[in-house]
């Protein structure tokens, strides 16, 4: 079983903030949990549901961009927060241009792909 360095509900609060734009909404949105958001990630590593760190980082990057637990800045947060769990676990990000894999998230926050779709994609660029 790998052991998976995992980030804190504090460290995505911690990107969400740094990825805001001025005059965007600080915070977390009232009625959505980041811990149970998150949580979803730890339950299906419990289950042997995460295969690589792929899956790891594009099941992280849908907890967030579906889960809209902050004011603003949901999918940009899902998106840096992929890029930091595959750097912290020892992956190659792929080398595409951010507004390609912006439009990834896009679609992953409107459920057109699922992370399945996102993981196969970032393991083909990787």
């Amino acid at each position: 079983m790998t052991e998976w360095l995992l980030p804190s509900a504090e460290m995505v609060e911690t990107i969400h903030d740094v990825v805001l734009n001025e005059g965007e909404l600080l915070g977390r949105a009232q009625d959505k949990s980041l811990e149970g958001a998150l949580a979803r990630v730890e339950n299906r590593l419990a289950y042997g549901m995460i295969g690589d760190v792929f899956d790891l980082a594009a099941a992280y990057a849908m907890a967030i961009a579906q889960g809209h637990c902050f004011n603003d800045a949901n999918k940009r947060t899902a998106y840096r927060t992929m890029q930091i769990v595959l750097d912290m676990n020892g992956a190659r990000e792929p080398d595409v241009p951010d507004d390609i894999i912006g439009q990834k998230i896009i679609a992953l926050a409107q459920g057109l792909i699922d992370d399945g779709d996102l993981a196969e994609w970032l393991r083909d660029r990787a």
